[in-house]
């Protein structure tokens, strides 16, 4: 369940960051950065999913917490992303205990606290080829 930065690969595309803790934020934004892609952070699902539909840039995955403010949370905003652009990959995280069965599938869920080798790992599923599991 260890991932090196070398093994999870490189990024080539936008990726949709949503996560309201000032914190967390700047340190997945950095380690997405790391691996090559280009970010684009929100606060809120309401602001990513305005971004999502008004964008002409594509977005290769949308990384959510479940628990952000506003009228629709992370899970919702996972929701929608897996049905009006299923090639895009999704990531959930959250503080919160969230059943397996509850998060959209091929979600790859990431419950928090995590460690930069948990989302390192979580990444690299998200980019093999195929279906992720769900679950670290």
């Amino acid at each position: 369940m260890i991932a090196s930065w070398e093994s999870v690969g490189r990024i080539d595309g936008n990726v949709v960051i949503v996560e309201d803790d000032p914190t967390l934020l700047r340190i997945t934004q950095y380690i997405v950065e790391e691996l090559g892609a280009k970010t684009v952070t929100f606060e809120t699902a309401d602001q990513a999913l305005e971004y999502l539909v008004q964008s002409s840039l594509h977005c290769c995955i949308v990384i959510a917490d479940y628990g952000v403010p506003g009228q629709i949370n992370g899970m919702d905003l996972v929701r929608i992303v897996r049905e009006k652009w299923p090639s895009v990959k999704t990531l959930l995280m959250s503080g919160y205990p969230l059943l397996p069965e509850t998060v959209p599938y091929p979600t790859v869920y990431l419950p928090k606290p995590w460690t930069v080798d948990q989302l390192l790992f979580s990444i690299s599923r998200l980019l093999r080829p195929g279906t992720p599991d769900q679950k670290l």
